[in-house]
């Protein structure tokens, strides 16, 4: 299915406020939240791994229908190996976790990324969530995994070109080359936040944030709250969105 390339805000279940379809995060700050709680950098990833919990049912609650954090790049193996090792078993954890809890938690898991280069152990999981959540009606949480947006855009590429060679693929346009992408079939987040007091992409969603509003908060990932849900939103309903058009 062709991804959506523009979605707006629909109301939540009370009616109060136009609540984004999709909304992104940048999980920016664990390992400084730890250095200030005078811990290890992998127990700040173990603290924000519990606030992506949090965060992931509120944003159920709330009516988001995608919700999508970065949570591992293609540059962030140039860690530590402790911290890498710790991370691993973070998603490890999760997995089986969410494979055994999708359907009455109303939320369907997905790995996005290059799972290629995780452990076979892992890379199971993730087929095994994906298998699981095709049989999950709720709100879709996209965990982005040993992903970066150029490297995104390069697989879709060489996908496309051989399809295109071998005869299965027609000429290319946005739509099509949607339908190659990580995120096929999921509209395009209205809403992306970064944590952590940072201002940069960091190579996330490239392609798909080609519209969206960002927000940045000085706020570490391990300190989000829902009500920073709460005026990131506020904030996305007070912008102007033209689209490259005139008011």
């Amino acid at each position: 299915m062709a991804m959506k390339n523009i979605s707006g805000p629909s109301a939540d279940a009370a009616g109060r406020r136009a609540v984004p379809q999709h909304i992104a995060i940048i999980m920016d700050g664990n390992g400084r939240w730890a250095t200030r709680q005078g811990l290890p950098r992998k127990a700040g990833h173990a603290a924000g791994a519990e606030t992506f919990r949090r965060i992931t049912r509120y944003c159920r609650d709330i009516g988001v229908k995608h919700f999508t954090v970065y949570a591992f790049s293609t540059e962030n193996w140039k860690r530590s190996q402790d911290e890498v090792s710790a991370l691993m078993l973070l998603l490890k954890k999760y997995l089986i976790e969410a494979i055994e809890t999708m359907a009455q938690e109303h939320v369907k898991l997905y790995v996005m990324g290059d799972i290629t280069r995780l452990t076979p152990e892992l890379q199971a999981l993730s087929r095994r969530a994906l298998e699981t959540a095709k049989t999950v009606d709720g709100m879709q949480a996209n965990v982005c995994f040993n992903y970066g947006g150029r490297d995104e855009i390069v697989r879709a590429a060489r996908k496309y070109a051989e399809d295109y060679a071998a005869g299965k693929a027609a000429s290319l346009d946005e739509a099509l080359f949607s339908t190659y992408l990580d995120s096929a079939g999921i509209p395009d987040p209205e809403l992306i936040i970064r944590t952590g007091g940072e201002q940069r992409t960091s190579n996330f969603l490239l392609w798909q944030s080609a519209y969206s509003e960002y927000v940045f908060t000085d706020t570490l990932w391990p300190d989000f709250q829902p009500e920073d849900i709460d005026r990131a939103i506020e904030a996305l309903n007070h912008r102007d969105r033209r689209y490259g058009g005139a008011k």
